[in-house]
Formats: structure tokens, C-alpha cells, sequence
């Protein structure tokens, strides 16, 4: 063993201890949470004066063992960090999701998706094994033969089963390029068709796809960015000067081509936040040149919102121009792809939220994962949009709305943001029946939050 990884090991192990000590001092009874002043969810939650757990040590690569395909990472590890450790050896994780900030313990727990989902399924179906904190302050080895039950019920869970201290993962070759194809499409229902093609063949025009996602930015405007990897050198763009990449995508008719390294087409999505940059002016030429190239990311623009919500500034906007204030549509929900051209015929006829990302996805394995059970074998679309809309009658009028829409599609949708659901819809939805006895087995004291407290009621 190198010297390196024999000092991460060390390093990982004090961390461990350091946030052992943390639990230990949080008083009986009281309730048990990360000290995180960043965060990737989108809810509101209750605010408390309760001491958090010690994650400082837990933020780092432990060993990457590149003949073996694998990484040991700190639970509080950001994709960031681990993608800077594993490119150079050529590899990377199998799904890393898009905004750099992202932890590999937040999106196992939470639920991540990127563009290789399509073939690989979500982050935690790489997932070999995890050293996991449970409520009753133990830290135990999950895997699918140890503490199986915990294993399968820890994926959207969101830190209310415990919180992944150190995972296992696969990782996979990649090339140093991406190629880039952009198709446009004037119909919803041709990109969904073309969609599903390239999800069950793996293939575009007879050449193999590595990575595809797309975006609507009207019905009769809509894209698949499909990707190939590739060693061929030559000239690539670069989306963190004064370029956009979602405008890059858009064009009059056929298809256009591009070309990233493989670490910018990682990161391709956060220098804009998606599209989101656009509300704190980043998008306007002439504050872009002014906006340091260092602050173009996600985490910046994330800092940005949770001042504006602390403030309520676009409240006191939109008041100041008389009109109402405007509600949080900030979702990403899992339709069946069969369902996906209804869907999105639906969305855009009901919610004037434009562009929309879509993310086509499978399942790697035959087992469902009780916490979010889509079907294995089964190809399904995550769509994400992420805006505000004018406030309805009642609270959450509009994610209401979308919530039963999702469910009478046979849809699912992710719990970082908003949600409404009564508690009986919940646990029909959430594997509410698993949660529980894993629940009672691994924080019997209930240290935890419930995850429906924390997913609905915001606690």
C-alpha cells in the first residue's frame, strides 16, 4: 500500500472517530443531525439550535485501486473531488451526477442521475458495499450479504435510516473526449420514439451511445445531446467562459456536433446550474464578463438562492410590480418512457416552466430498491424542471398538481425538493411498509428523523 493511501486510511479513521465523538455528545433524546452548511436539497425545513454530527473528516478520496476498478470514498465526498482523483487513471464513477457539489453519500441516499443512466442504472446500483452511521450511533458494513435489509432500504432514504460514512464503488474506463451529436426534433413524440430507440439498442445511426440526455424548450423544439467517447484529439468548447451549453444545443434543423474533454462533459450542466443562472443575470453577455470565471457553478448560484430565500427578495419584487408572489417548482420525477410524450404534452400545457431536462434511465440490476420502487427491465424518463410559477389557491397548488399527474402515470418522483403527499399516498408510494421495520431495527430510539417528516412536513 502507498504511502498516500496508508495516509488517507489514517486521516479516514480519525474522521470516523471525530464524528463517533459528535454523536456521543448530542444529549439522549434529542435529535440526531449532520452539521452541513451546504446542502443539495431544495425544501424548507425547520430551523433548530440542536448540536450536529462531526462530518469535517469525511470529505475525501480514500484509495482508488485502478486494476481493481475501484474507490474507497468518504461519505461526505463531493463527485468533485472523486472525479479529480479517478480521471487520471483513466476512470471514473458510473454515474456522476451534475452539479459538482453533489456528495457520493447525498446521491446514494438521496438519488442521483446523469447521462450514462440509461446503461448504468443509478448511483447506488455501484455501490459494492458502505460503512453506514444508524441512528443507534453504530457504524455498521452494509452490502447485499451483510445487512442486506439495510443495503436495500438505505437508497432514498435520506439520512433517516443513518448516514454513509465510507463507500465502495465501481468505476469505468472512459475515454479523454466526448463527441457530441445534437438532434432536434419539432415533434414530442418523435424525440421519445427516437429516446427509446437508442435506450434499447445503444445505439444512434449504427454507432454506439455512451451517454444521452435532452431538453424541451417548447413542443416543437426539443433535443437529444447524444455522446460517444472517444481517444481521436482535436478541438473542444469550453462552457465556463462566455459560451452557454445549453445554448449550444439549439439550432435550426438536423443536427450539430461538439466536442468536450471528458472532465468538462462531466461538468458541461454546473457552470450554468443548468439554465438556473439565468435569474441572478449570469447569462447576460455583459455581467458575464464582469461574473469572475471562479463563481460560474453551482455552488455559487446556490449560495446566491438561499440568501434570496432567506430575504424573500423575489417576493418583495413581485409585490413591488403588483403581482403575487410565486411558488417553487424545483422537481425531477421518473416517468415510464411510454408514458413520457403524455407527460410533457401535460406540463407544458399546464405549467409555464420551459426549458426541461430529460434523463432516460434503467435499472442495472433485476431487483427493485424498496425506498423507490421503479421496475427493473422497465425504461423510464426523469424529467427535471426547475423554476417558479404565479401562487395557486392553496398551498403547493401546482406541485400538487404535477404529484397526481406523476402518480396516475405511474411515475415517481424525488423527494429533494417540495412534496405534499398525505401520509397513507407516502408509504404506498416509498416502500412505507420496508422503511419502517428497517427503521425499528437500525434507530430504535428514533434519533433519526422519519422520512416522511423530512420529505413532507419539512421537519
Amino acid at each position: 500500500m502507498s504511502a498516500p493511501a496508508t495516509d488517507a486510511r489514517t486521516a479516514h479513521a480519525a474522521g470516523v472517530e471525530r464524528l463517533l465523538e459528535s454523536y456521543r455528545a448530542v444529549p439522549p433524546g434529542a435529535p440526531v443531525r449532520l452539521a452541513k452548511r451546504t446542502s443539495n436539497l431544495f425544501r424548507s425545513r425547520a430551523t433548530t439550535d440542536a448540536p450536529g454530527l462531526d462530518t469535517s473528516g469525511l470529505s475525501h478520496v480514500i484509495a482508488v485501486d485502478a486494476a481493481a476498478r475501484t474507490a474507497d470514498v468518504a461519505g461526505m465526498c463531493t463527485y468533485e473531488q472523486l472525479v479529480a482523483a479517478t480521471l487520471p487513471h483513466g476512470l471514473a464513477p458510473l454515474v456522476v451526477p451534475q452539479l459538482k457539489t453533489i456528495t457520493l453519500g447525498g446521491a446514494v441516499t438521496g438519488l442521483g442521475i446523469e447521462s450514462t443512466s440509461f446503461r448504468n442504472g443509478l448511483p447506488h446500483e455501484s455501490v459494492l458495499e458502505l460503512d453506514i452511521l444508524t441512528g443507534a450511533g453504530e457504524v455498521v458494513t452494509a452490502s447485499p450479504t451483510e445487512h442486506p435489509e439495510l443495503f436495500r432500504a438505505f437508497p432514498n432514504s435520506y439520512g433517516t435510516l443513518g448516514y454513509a460514512v465510507r463507500l465502495r464503488i465501481e468505476l469505468e474506463p472512459v475515454a479523454p473526449y466526448v463527441a457530441l451529436t445534437h438532434v432536434r426534433f419539432h415533434s414530442l413524440a418523435e424525440l421519445v420514439a427516437a429516446m427509446e430507440r437508442i435506450v434499447n439498442t445503444g445505439r444512434f445511426d449504427g454507432v454506439a451511445v455512451d451517454s444521452l440526455d435532452g431538453v424541451v424548450f417548447s413542443a416543437d423544439e426539443s433535443y437529444l445531446c447524444v455522446g460517444r467517447q472517444t481517444e481521436a484529439s482535436g478541438p473542444v468548447s469550453d462552457y465556463t467562459g462566455q459560451q452557454i451549453y445549453y445554448r449550444s444545443i439549439q439550432h435550426d434543423d438536423g443536427v450539430t456536433h461538439d466536442r468536450l474533454t471528458a472532465h468538462d462533459y462531466l461538468w458541461r450542466w454546473d457552470a450554468d446550474w443548468f439554465w438556473c443562472s439565468q435569474a441572478f443575470g449570469a447569462q447576460h453577455p455583459l455581467v458575464r464578463r464582469l461574473w469572475p470565471r471562479r463563481f460560474r457553478r453551482s455552488r455559487s448560484y446556490a449560495r446566491l438562492m438561499r440568501l434570496e430565500r432567506r430575504f424573500d427578495f423575489g417576493d418583495r419584487i413581485e409585490r413591488l410590480k403588483g403581482r403575487p408572489p410565486r411558488e417553487r417548482v424545483i422537481q425531477d420525477v421518473e416517468v415510464p418512457i411510454e408514458r413520457c410524450t403524455e407527460f410533457l404534452e401535460w406540463f407544458l400545457a399546464n405549467v409555464p416552466i420551459e426549458p426541461i431536462w430529460l434523463c432516460p434511465l434503467r435499472l442495472r440490476g433485476d431487483d427493485a430498491w424498496p425506498l423507490y420502487p421503479i421496475e427493473p427491465r422497465r425504461s423510464y424518463v426523469n424529467v427535471g424542471f426547475w423554476s417558479t410559477v404565479p401562487v395557486g389557491a392553496t398551498e403547493g397548488e401546482t406541485n400538487r398538481r404535477i404529484e397526481r399527474e406523476v402518480s396516475e402515470l405511474d411515475g415517481h418522483k424525488s423527494l429533494y425538493s417540495d412534496a405534499f403527499y398525505s401520509r397513507e399516498e407516502f408509504d404506498e408510494l416509498y416502500g412505507g411498509g420496508t422503511y419502517r421495520a428497517v427503521k425499528q431495527a437500525y434507530d430504535p430510539d428514533s434519533r433519526l428523523l422519519d422520512l416522511y417528516a423530512k420529505a413532507v412536513q419539512r421537519r
